[in-house]
């Protein structure tokens, strides 16, 4: 192809290309939409509804969920209750109070300090009127085993001895008994053995009052430890009375019915 050819094939292209003034202010329009940046127009719309406040659902209120699904508020609940997990050492309880935890040592201590005050320690008030009571008891009784048995050893040596003056043992009888009158050998056999009787007696009291002490340290020490042991309604017994038949004869004959919970 010579030079004049491609020269005219170049002008007619140019031609071709040469567009109006209302092609040119479309292709300008397009160009501005394609190169302008919509982000800084999308950002302010959503800063504005996020700052609007949404009005809370009501309950049993109907929740739009999707355009062919209605579900309901209150139908969506979780049927597994929730679990609460804590520390062995955690020190306060579900009502937000500390739990109280008593120390079976400390609880003994007191109870060998003084009687009664580990049940009061472990805040078992109601068992401090037994502890009281079986004290005063037991002490009551060993006082007056104990003077009876003092006046009895008192008779009985003035009966076996040989002074005439030392007669105590009279004070037994009234003022109107002469001394000629009385058995020696039955007066001393019996003052010998209520002597013994009310010694035996005296000392069985110390006996229980030991007793009761080392119990209320016993019971102090379990109670302390046990303090936060599971006495909940599945830990039952039931007892009812109930209709079975023997095993030799086949006859119904009543019986009790014994149940364990556990």
């Amino acid at each position: 192809m010579s030079q004049e050819n491609k020269r005219r094939n170049i002008r007619l292209f140019g031609r071709n290309l040469q567009l109006r003034p209302a092609e040119c202010g479309l292709v300008v329009v397009l160009a501005v939409v394609l190169l302008f940046p919509f982000d800084y127009l999308v950002l302010p719309a959503r800063a504005q509804s996020v700052a609007q406040p949404q009005s809370p659902v009501q309950p049993d209120s109907v929740v739009y969920a999707d355009a062919e699904i209605l579900v309901k508020a209150d139908e969506v609940t979780d049927s597994i209750p929730p679990t609460e997990v804590t520390a062995d050492d955690y020190p306060y309880g579900l009502d937000g109070k500390i739990a109280f935890n008593p120390s079976p040592q400390r609880a003994v201590w007191l109870s060998a300090l003084c009687p009664g005050l580990g049940q009061i320690y472990n805040r078992r008030y109601w068992k401090l009127p037994i502890v009281v009571g079986g004290f005063m008891g037991l002490g009551y009784a060993t006082n007056w085993n104990n003077n009876q048995y003092q006046d009895y050893v008192q008779g009985y040596r003035d009966l076996v001895d040989s002074d005439p003056n030392t007669k105590s043992y009279l004070d037994f009888f009234p003022p109107t008994v002469n001394e000629s009158d009385l058995d020696t050998e039955w007066l001393t056999r019996t003052f010998k053995s209520r002597r013994d009787y009310f010694r035996r007696n005296r000392d069985l009291c110390i006996i229980c009052i030991v007793a009761l002490y080392l119990v209320c340290m016993v019971d102090a020490y379990i109670d302390a430890s046990m303090a936060h042991f599971d006495i909940s309604p599945d830990l039952s017994l039931d007892m009812s009375p109930t209709l079975m038949l023997q095993p030799a004869s086949r006859k119904p004959a009543f019986g009790i019915n014994w149940a364990f919970t556990f």
